[in-house]
């Protein structure tokens, strides 16, 4: 075989389909494997460049195949798609994959530790403890209103309700079972998220870019871990505004024959990353619009102008650039200059 420059790999669970190109871009590799060729084929390759889509397990073949001495590259499916001619399937992806990698102004995606991975692992589980927690705890409110029993909002007023439920005489005897088995799985529920966000919490205090996130207004310790799990290369961002457009925190530009045209939010990052910014924004701009803390004079210009909901987006994104900034550079974030500062000048 010729010597390969690269290769575009497309990957499922057992099939693995390989494009590679010599040095005068001529494909010379067309194959398609199963899970142990392809292991054995990569281990006896000279080392080469490698393509992957960034999708389910890419990360863990790129670290397999980085400790083999190949170069490995993650590529954005939306940035991969557009190099498929015609039909797809698994050898139109990996041809894509296996020219969309040599372009000069591809953007990738850094290969993430298995450290790195059961971190964000540890943030997931403690989103989809928390949406679990807010399904059950609308399903006991809306049971209990069938029997007449009605409580406020707010997760602090679940336990008491329960015990009503737990007290209610006139309730039958099945819907009492019934609210019992509720009342057991939102205990359970209760003390599995406060595990992991005992865990998430030394996770934070052990991470020196989360501790200094956390100074930022609208960044609490959630967000702060977040900002550090789901970031381990902020360098890879040419700018601040890259990252917050990254989040999906820009609009959306439609703009064509010199006329700008901007809509909403694009909403094309991480959802999870995305939603803490924009509640904490919100918290910030909450307690401004009640004359609590000291909101910068920007926001207060800006609350005069739009709406909250539209100045929240506005803030978010303002906070990711800052935390963008302190990410790269490791200065801290000080209220007083409402900007960041050097490690020397904090001290």
């Amino acid at each position: 075989m010729e010597q390969l420059i690269r290769i575009g790999m497309d990957t499922s669970k057992q099939v693995f389909q390989l494009h590679g190109v010599n040095a005068a871009e001529e494909p010379v590799l067309c194959r398609k494997m199963r899970r142990r060729e392809m292991v054995r084929f990569f281990e006896r390759l000279e080392p080469t460049i490698i393509g992957i889509e960034a999708c389910g397990a890419a990360h863990h073949w790129g670290r397999v195949l980085q400790e083999m001495g190949h170069q490995v590259k993650l590529l954005p499916p939306e940035y991969a798609k557009a190099y498929v001619k015609r039909s797809k399937n698994d050898a139109a992806d990996a041809a894509a994959l296996c020219e969309a990698m040599s372009r000069p102004t591809m953007r990738f995606v850094a290969v993430k530790t298995a450290d790195q991975q059961a971190a964000q692992m540890l943030a997931g589980t403690r989103d989809r403890l928390v949406r679990r927690r807010t399904q059950l705890s609308n399903a006991i409110r809306g049971y209990a209103t069938e029997f007449g029993v009605i409580a406020g909002r707010g997760l602090a007023k679940i336990e008491p309700l329960l015990a009503r439920l737990d007290e209610e005489k006139t309730l039958p005897k099945l819907a009492r079972e019934l609210f019992a088995t509720h009342a057991r799985e939102y205990a359970q529920l209760a003390a599995e998220l406060e595990e992991i966000e005992a865990k998430l919490m030394a996770w934070h205090r052990q991470n020196e870019a989360s501790r200094r996130l956390v100074r930022i207004p609208g960044i609490g310790p959630i967000g702060a871990t977040l900002l550090a799990m789901k970031t381990p290369q902020p360098e890879a961002f040419r700018s601040g505004r890259q990252f917050a457009a990254w989040i999906g925190l820009t609009p959306k530009d439609h703009s064509t024959a010199g006329k700008t045209r901007l809509g909403a939010i694009t909403r094309a990052g991480d959802a999870m990353l995305r939603q803490v910014l924009v509640v904490g924004a919100t918290a910030v701009i909450q307690q401004a619009r009640r004359g609590k803390g000291q909101p910068s004079p920007w926001l207060v210009e800006l609350l005069k102008r739009k709406p909250p909901k539209l100045a929240a987006v506005a803030l978010a994104n303002k906070t990711a650039r800052i935390a963008w900034k302190l990410m790269v550079s490791g200065e801290h974030y000080t209220s007083n200059r409402a900007s960041a500062v050097s490690p020397a000048e904090a001290a």
